[in-house]
């Protein structure tokens, strides 16, 4: 393990993947326990059209997907609260949306993208420091915002309507949550990319959960799993020389059936020979 840190590109990819669980573990918490996962995968998809965006405009891809990433998650949030439009028929169409406007941009680009693949489905070995220095903003922005609305995110998590009736502004709490998890989405991008953001925001989360019901305590965890899931899978992917991304999804998908296998047994012991 210690020789991969010879390398610069190493370095930074583990400086990534640390940021990264800082971000997906504390969203990732409100994520699961709010049960709004696919929300966050339209808000993920979406946000191609802002990279489509970056391509056309030939800027960094990044710097376009946080505006893009934001107004798909108000848009998701304010047609399905003021329209009689349903929340999953919003998501849909929003997701759908992005994902063609990005094909879009990108069609009408001159010469080839030839980092699509590694936005699409992660390419951690590539992030360069300006994009870590965005990152760590976006930790920072992500950490503020939650350390500050903590009770407030804690309310309308477990109950939005009770929220609502002792005065809380549940709706706009909702909308500044969902901006966050945009902002999660662009950290998460160059780690997993757009495709498999989802699996990196809510299966740290989701295993937490099998170990405390305190959300403090969870979204520690959480960082915990999703920078021992990164880890653990950047190394992999170095040593059999396998797609960082999918490798990084996949340990903490095996890692999360073990454990629920594991409790089945628990709960479920065979029975004793006669």
């Amino acid at each position: 393990m210690i020789e991969i840190l010879q390398y610069g590109f190493m370095v930074n990819a583990l400086a990534a993947a640390s940021l990264a669980a800082i971000a997906c573990g504390i969203i990732g918490v409100y994520v699961v326990v709010k049960r709004i996962v696919f929300i966050s995968g339209g808000i993920s998809h979406a946000s191609f059209g802002g990279i489509g965006l970056g391509y056309f405009l030939g800027i960094d891809p990044v710097l376009c997907v946080i505006p893009f990433s934001i107004a798909s998650a108000l848009s998701i949030g304010e047609v399905s609260r003021r329209t009689k439009v349903s929340e999953d028929s919003a998501i849909g169409i929003i997701w759908t949306m992005g994902m063609a406007i990005g094909i879009m941009f990108i069609s009408l680009t001159p010469g080839y993208a030839p980092d699509l693949f590694s936005y699409l489905f992660g390419n951690i070995l590539t992030v360069p420091r300006s994009d870590l220095l965005i990152m760590l903003l976006l930790d920072i922005a992500i950490i503020t915002v939650v350390y500050l609305l903590y009770k407030e995110f804690l309310a309308i998590t477990f109950d939005e309507e009770f929220a609502t009736v002792i005065g809380i502004p549940a709706h706009k709490l909702y909308l500044v949550l969902l901006c966050l998890i945009a902002l999660t989405v662009v950290v998460l991008i160059r780690v997993v990319g757009v495709i498999l953001v989802i699996a990196l925001l809510t299966i740290p989360a989701a295993v937490s959960r099998r170990f405390t019901d305190d959300l403090r305590k969870m979204m520690v965890l959480s960082i915990f799993f999703a920078a021992l899931f990164s880890i653990t899978g950047l190394y992999m992917s170095y040593a059999l020389d396998l797609p960082s991304g999918s490798t990084i999804v996949l340990v903490s998908g095996i890692v999360f059936s073990l454990l629920e296998l594991f409790r089945h047994v628990r709960r479920n012991p065979p029975l004793s020979a006669v």
